[in-house]
């Protein structure tokens, strides 16, 4: 399975999925689904109604609960999770068992999403445009949207670096990556969140310009420290992480002190009103 960290979006709600390389095949959370189909953007409560849905169609047989699977997909509280998922084909049979005007809607959008992976995969370059256009679709400046790239193709790099040096398993991805993070912000990956009000958002799509001219500084400065010592395995690779995000955290501190204005910052791209009150009380508690 192949990890898009990016979520699927279906208008305001967030989709999540992995991909198999193997069988060219989308796997979708089942709840997301059904989350949209009855415009329920509480988790719990759309949990619950696939959960009743999923006995009263055991009890009629169907193929549909049979057909999903259980993946690990990554929660709220930033941990994955067993999740029931789905392939398109076993979706659109599913969501002919929940009653709701988003059927027909959601049934398009899920053979868009299809053709658009076997798009990508024949021509990255699309999907590279399709990044782009989203985040101008919801406000990015072209100077973010250009700093956001860049960072990626540096984060990308990093990856590449550690999966060639006997990093594996995705809980030590997560390791480093926070490692990297804690050195240079002074905050853990979950706790630069919480800053900015976010749950399942991707943070990097939250940032400021210069949190991500820092991350990214960050990354780069590990990647190659740790080339340079030919660093194998997650002890020398965390090792070199804490150095490359020494060198930003002193960056950092430098620009602070000079316009006294923290680079750490609670703003985010999130609809205005969704999270104010959240952030201001998080903002208080980390000023006292």
């Amino acid at each position: 399975m192949a990890d898009d960290k990016a979520l699927a979006v279906f208008e305001d709600f967030k989709i999540r999925r992995t991909y198999d390389e193997k069988t060219e095949t989308w796997f979708f959370s089942v709840v997301d689904i059904v989350a949209v189909l009855i415009q329920q953007p509480d988790y719990q409560t759309a949990r619950k109604y696939w959960n009743k849905l999923k006995e009263r169609l055991k009890q009629e047989g169907s193929q549909s609960v049979t057909d999903c699977h259980q993946l690990k997909l990554e929660a709220a509280d930033g941990k994955k999770y067993a999740t029931d998922v789905a392939d398109p084909e076993t979706l659109l049979r599913l969501i002919q068992s929940v009653p709701s005007p988003k059927a027909e809607p959601i049934k398009l959008w899920l053979a868009k999403v299809g053709y658009e992976r076997i798009q990508d995969m024949s021509d990255p370059a699309r999907s590279l445009d399709r990044a782009r256009e989203y985040w101008q679709q919801h406000g990015r400046s072209e100077k973010w949207i250009q700093q956001r790239m860049m960072g990626q193709e540096t984060r990308n790099k990093l990856t590449d670096y550690w999966k060639d040096h006997e990093i594996e398993s995705e809980d030590e991805f997560a390791i480093l990556t926070n490692i990297i993070h804690q050195e240079w912000s002074d905050l853990t990956v979950k706790e630069h969140k919480n800053i900015k009000g976010l749950k399942t958002q991707n943070l990097r799509d939250h940032m400021s310009e210069a949190e991500l001219i820092f991350t990214a500084l960050a990354e780069l400065s590990t990647r190659q420290i740790a080339a340079s010592a030919e660093a194998t395995g997650l002890t020398e690779n965390a090792e070199a992480g804490k150095k490359g995000g020494g060198i930003a955290k002193k960056a950092r501190l430098d620009l602070e002190q000079k316009t006294g204005k923290s680079v750490v910052t609670g703003d985010n791209f999130l609809p205005s009103g969704t999270t104010k009150k959240r952030l201001r009380v998080t903002k208080e508690r980390r000023v006292k």
